[in-house]
């Protein structure tokens, strides 16, 4: 066969589509939209390369729109996950056996895929089953997610380059071996480039994998599986099943063959899988991977030195967008006194001008939650928060879920510094802001250290540079994604690799080489090319 040293395409960021009215990406999306509404899809689950249907058909809809029922999907049980992983099993040899560039050319072939003729389907898909407006889902399904698929492939490339050093006579090489096994992927709802990453990046290493999406995200869920499908990923490699969380769990983490997960979903339940693994962990081969991206409670905190329109502008985008449901999302604001009124004006002219509505309007900035749920949890602290004499709404309060599950973008004002809304994580359009004394910053960075169990995203704004060195170092095991005069939301694959630590995750860095390493096992290889016939040394004369 043929061989060499290959240079893969250099990865670059996916440039986002605006969307502006009378652009031909708006034209295309809404008529991918059209066609999407005017059919229910029929999802099948995809086992060792085929489609199974089940007939246990459960119906999807919009969060937006709930009446409206937009496909339907085949729900399956304990032993479709059996049957996954034994065709990922059956596929594992020829896969890790396939050389990496062959590897590499199928995902760099889905991103190109993504980027071109699939665009409009990965981003309709993404707005009418997870209720994100044309803009969060360019810069989610489509840009993110070819982000992924590229980068990965030259972290890869870099990883397997990397190599020993090697003594005179001797010849050192590392081998990067996949997991012994099969890697389970089970993916969230509010990012489809997540749920497109976390099978795909153990994929890229060799492993095979099991894949449990979020039953909310499965519409776009199938559209990506069909992309890998057409850039030629062999059967087999990732199967797709669509079964409850406790099902999955039962059979994967009770088989010899388990070799890794990889996560991104809440804290709770992140807990509870390293404990079940933990308890299991004399079944398995080898010790498992545990790879996980978990909650937040993330903060901005203002310095009295902040430029106030950008600290509104960045409140407004990094708490709001995609209705707060971004594990990044700024849920909890720290606000000097001196600037506590211009910017609470500034931002209640912004939330009054929000429009809030479907997806399929592009005019609106807020769209629905996703699903019941999500509505009646958030609906809750709300109701609590209008009697509670610790805070006070200043806008917002509302909600409805007759026709989707709308929350109206609400901000709550406590002077607890330990409210609930504080604390606790949401995931929603709800704000808390806590107004601090402006003179007592380096107290208030305590509390902002202290008052979560999570460390995803964080941001400080100030003009005063002493102020920003202040908060970065008092801050430094507060947030894995750590921004300064910037909202905490919008990390970037190669630019600003993402994850947190504390409860919010292991941090191995989703969009960077680290997150790749967790995929394989090294070997190292010594060849000596003249061995030595004495067995005495020197010394011994």
């Amino acid at each position: 066969m043929s061989t060499g040293f290959y240079k893969i395409p250099k990865a670059q960021n996916e440039p986002v589509k605006n969307y502006a009215s009378g652009s031909p990406e708006r034209e295309q999306l809404q008529k991918t939209l059209a066609e999407y509404r005017s059919k229910e899809a029929d999802i099948p689950m995809y086992i060792g390369g085929k489609e199974v249907r089940t007939g246990e058909r459960k119906r999807l809809a919009p969060p937006h729109d709930h009446h409206h029922t937009l496909a339907h999907f085949h729900r399956g049980g304990k032993e479709h996950v059996e049957q996954a992983i034994t065709a990922a099993l059956a596929a594992k040899t020829n896969w890790e056996n396939l050389s990496w560039e062959h590897r590499a050319s199928i995902f760099l072939k889905a991103a190109d895929l993504l980027a071109g003729p699939y665009r409009w389907k990965i981003n309709a898909a993404t707005m009418l089953g997870q209720s994100k407006n044309a803009y969060q889902a360019e810069i989610d399904a489509a840009c993110e997610l070819i982000d992924f698929l590229r980068f990965n492939v030259e972290y890869a490339s870099e990883i397997y380059s990397m190599q020993p050093i090697s003594s005179p006579g001797v010849w050192n090489r590392m081998e990067q071996r996949p997991l012994e096994g099969f890697v389970f992927a089970l993916t969230p709802f509010n990012f489809t480039a997540i749920a497109g990453n976390l099978p795909t990046s153990a994929a890229l290493m060799g492993n095979v994998v099991v894949w449990k999406p979020a039953d909310t995200q499965i519409f776009a869920a199938n559209v990506i599986m069909e992309v890998l499908i057409e850039a030629g990923l062999p059967p087999g490699v990732i199967n797709l099943v669509y079964v409850s969380g406790p099902v999955a769990g039962e059979v994967v983490f009770n088989h010899s063959d388990f070799a890794g997960i990889h996560f991104t979903g809440s804290t709770e339940v992140f807990q509870n899988i390293w404990k079940t693994i933990g308890n299991n962990i004399h079944k398995y081969k080898s010790y498992p991977r545990i790879v996980g991206e978990t909650g937040g409670k993330d903060f901005i905190i203002a310095h009295k030195s902040a430029e106030v329109k950008s600290l509104v502008t960045s409140v407004s985008r990094g708490a709001f967008e995609y209705q707060g449901q971004k594990c990044s999302a700024a849920s909890r604001v720290y606000i000097p006194s001196n600037l506590w009124e211009l910017f609470k004006d500034g931002l209640l002219a912004d939330l009054k001008s929000f429009k809030v509505g479907p997806t399929e309007d592009f005019s609106n900035f807020v769209n629905a939650v996703i699903d019941e749920k999500s509505f009646d949890k958030l609906a809750s602290y709300i109701e609590r928060a209008k009697t509670d004499p610790d805070a006070e709404i200043i806008v917002g309060g509302t909600y409805d879920k007759s026709k989707g599950y709308f929350i109206q973008p609400t901000v709550i004002v406590t002077k607890n510094p330990k409210y609930v809304t504080l604390c606790e994580e949401l995931f929603g359009p709800v704000l808390t802001i806590f107004v601090y004394d402006e003179d007592k910053f380096e107290e208030t960075l305590e509390l902002v250290d202290t008052t979560s169990i999570y460390a995803l995203t964080g941001a400080i704004f100030a003009q005063d540079r002493y102020a920003l060195e202040l908060a970065t170092k008092k801050l430094r095991h507060s947030a894995g994604n750590f921004y300064i005069n910037d909202k905490c939301t919008g990390a970037v694959v190669g630019q600003q690799p993402f994850g947190g630590g504390r409860g919010s995750g292991t941090n191995d860095k989703a969009g960077s080489m680290i997150n790749l390493l967790r995929w394989v096992s090294p070997r190292t290889i010594k060849e000596t090319l003249v061995p030595p016939t004495d067995y005495r040394y020197p010394f011994l004369g």
